[in-house]
């Protein structure tokens, strides 16, 4: 399971802090991510960091104002937004992936998605 919490709604210029737990599986490993879905658009990468070695991807759009993070003490996942502004505005999402080398298998998890709404 992957429970998110965190979202609400803000004025411009504010921030939220996203939170993805997870159960029944260690993150660690995982190559982990948030993604949104503003009202009609299509779903797009926000950031992303590899299980392992950790290299990291974050959108334009979020550089500089969003950072990931992962606590593995917690098994947990963050989305950091700072600055956020009216387009912003999306249902986030979280995801945790995994390849299997000796099987060929890949297992993937997704956050139930939360809504975030930033004000003018």
């Amino acid at each position: 399971e992957f429970v998110e919490s965190g979202g609400g709604s803000v004025q411009s210029g504010g921030s939220l802090m996203l939170s993805c737990a997870a159960s029944g599986f260690p993150l660690e490993h995982f190559s982990v991510g948030w993604f949104r879905r503003a009202p009609g658009k299509e779903r797009e990468g926000v950031s992303c960091t590899s299980g392992g070695d950790g290299i990291e991807y974050t959108a334009d759009f979020a550089n500089g104002r969003f950072t990931i993070s992962r606590d593995s003490a917690r098994n947990t996942i963050y989305l950091e937004m700072k600055n956020l502004k009216p387009e912003d505005t999306a249902h986030y999402f979280c995801k945790a992936a995994i390849f299997d080398l000796e099987t060929a298998k890949a297992t993937e998890y997704w956050g139930q998605g939360i809504q975030v709404t930033v004000s003018s």
